[in-house]
């Protein structure tokens, strides 16, 4: 099996999956210097041919197992359905393979937290795809509220904060896995919330989230509305599996004390576009993120007092696009650097945990703990 971190090495790389995870993956990876795609794996034949001769990768395999078990590769990057992550994550690790997994790391936290197990017994590298943390407005808050030279954050103490990824109309449509529970996990909640999640507790500092209190709908979906414009109809029109929620509202409280409303919406009656939105209350200062069909310019407003009087201000940050690549970038040089202390998924199996306790309280009608 192939486990050098030398520096000067070719990282060699294996891609599972054809669509547009796996498909972002395989361009990220060939326009960055070091690594080679020598392998790519995925069930559309035709799809799989076209990708291996307009990426040039030389070889091809319909079954992912037969690509892990090549003992050539440094990388296996996943891109496939949401039930898919854990089984290939963990033959990959196991086999001594580094591994980068679309997110969510997993449908559920017990299996995240085998992914995660089996990456620190082998000491691989276990890095999931929340790329739209790598946004240069997301970036420049975080450094915005972070304390610098022992001086507080112009936020104080955030204790509370909002996160949203709100659609008017986009469920994915009636030829999608996300719909169907046993092969997603779940709707938008695992889907979109993910990454708001992200966003929300990497601005704050990473808190713990001890208890949650949630809800989840279906009004929409099971009815065969709220398809994308074009998209044709989704599941719920024509009888096949629409299993999962198509709205989930939930309050998280964290260790410190603090919270946060974390929503989620594939489609709803609303003034919505396809806004993504994370807000942070503090006690000095707040911040905003509203990003309105993926906006590049005038998405963070800063609120402050000055002389006492309210003011906003609203600092000009582009958001070029590679998102994707960054997080590889990343991903390729912890490989590089040999040390993988704390890079074996642990921050992404508790975002999993947190997930799984906003189905359980949805479920229940009642707040639950999170799993520590």
């Amino acid at each position: 099996m192939s486990q050098t971190t030398d520096a000067s090495k070719t990282l060699r790389v294996g891609v599972v999956g054809l669509g547009f995870a796996g498909t972002t993956h395989l361009d990220a990876y060939t326009a960055l210097p070091g690594t080679e795609v020598v392998a790519l794996a995925g069930k559309e034949t035709g799809r799989l041919h076209e990708l291996a001769e307009t990426r040039q990768v030389p070889d091809t395999y319909p079954d992912w197992q037969d690509l892990v078990a090549r003992d050539d590769l440094d990388i296996v990057s996943i891109g496939v359905p949401n039930s898919l992550h854990a089984p290939i994550a963990i033959a990959a690790l196991e086999s001594g393979k580094h591994v980068f997994c679309e997110k969510p790391l997993a449908t559920t936290g017990a299996e995240a937290q085998a992914m995660v197990d089996a990456a620190v017994a082998n000491d691989r590298v276990l890095e999931v795809a929340y790329n739209h943390r790598r946004r240069a407005d997301v970036q420049f808050l975080a450094d915005h509220v972070r304390p610098v030279d022992g001086q507080d954050s112009p936020l104080g103490h955030v204790y509370h904060a909002r996160a949203s990824w709100r659609r008017r109309a986009g469920i994915p449509g009636i030829t999608s896995w996300f719909t169907n529970k046993d092969a997603a996990g779940g709707g938008p909640l695992i889907d979109l919330g993910s990454h708001v999640l992200d966003i929300a507790m990497h601005l704050m500092g990473e808190p713990r989230v001890v208890a949650v209190s949630a809800v989840a709908y279906n009004e929409l979906g099971t009815a065969g509305r709220g398809g994308s414009t074009g998209g044709g109809p989704v599941s719920g029109a024509t009888g096949r599996p629409f299993d999962v929620e198509d709205f989930a509202n939930a309050l998280l409280r964290f260790e410190d004390g603090s919270s946060l409303q974390l929503q989620a919406s594939w489609a709803s009656y609303s003034k919505d576009d396809e806004d993504i939105e994370v807000e942070l209350l503090g006690s000095t200062g707040g911040a905003r993120l509203f990003v309105r069909n993926y906006a590049t310019e005038g998405t963070v407003e800063l609120y402050s007092d000055i002389d006492g009087v309210p003011a906003v201000t609203r600092p000009a940050v582009h958001v070029p696009a590679g998102h994707h690549q960054r997080v590889i970038e990343e991903f390729l040089a912890t490989i590089r650097s040999g040390t993988h202390e704390g890079h074996h998924g642990e921050f992404a199996l508790h975002r999993t945990r947190v997930v799984d306790a906003v189905y359980a309280s949805a479920q229940a009608g009642h707040e639950v703990e999170v799993v520590a």
